[in-house]
């Protein structure tokens, strides 16, 4: 019978983390993982990657007025219009392909964390959005401040379903 104990090699060199470091690292690994594929899937559902240069095209005067207010930036303008070639979703984030579908698609935006009754996409959408922001913006002695357990069934109940 092996040992519970067993040491692997070279971890005496590994410096150990507290519960909310690694509660922060699998927060930051669902939502810059498995949430950008759900949003990019349902994006792609949308926005027919095979057409995406014609949509774009076609609200280019909506997209014009969101780079205006500094909603599109101009990486992201690049993005959305390159040069020589068609756009393609598989480059954008989940920042971006969040503020196209709730400007360009049936999208509602939130402006905050919606309850937990709503289970719209929408409100989904933004769940990722707002955690995934607060989590980016978020220092390592901040981490705390964020309720992992109520973000983790927020955000995985959204990339589950």
């Amino acid at each position: 019978m092996e040992s519970k104990n067993k040491k692997v090699e070279g971890e005496e060199d590994m410096i150990p983390i507290s519960q909310e470091e690694e509660n922060y690292a699998r927060l930051y690994l669902l939502l810059s993982g498995i949430s950008e594929q759900a949003v990019r899937a349902l994006f792609d559902r949308e926005f027919n990657p095979s057409c995406l240069h014609t949509t774009l095209t076609i609200d280019s005067r909506k997209l014009d007025k969101l780079k205006k207010k500094r909603i599109i930036n101009k990486s992201q303008w690049k993005l959305l219009f390159p040069f020589n070639c068609d756009p393609q979703s598989s480059k954008f984030d989940v920042t971006l392909m969040i503020t196209l579908l709730t400007n360009l698609a049936n999208f509602s935006h939130y402006g905050e964390l919606p309850l937990l009754t709503d289970t719209s996409i929408s409100a989904d959408l933004a769940r990722i959005r707002i955690y995934r922001n607060s989590i980016s913006h978020v220092s390592l002695r901040e981490k705390d401040m964020i309720n992992f357990t109520e973000a983790w069934d927020d955000i995985s109940g959204v990339c589950i379903t």
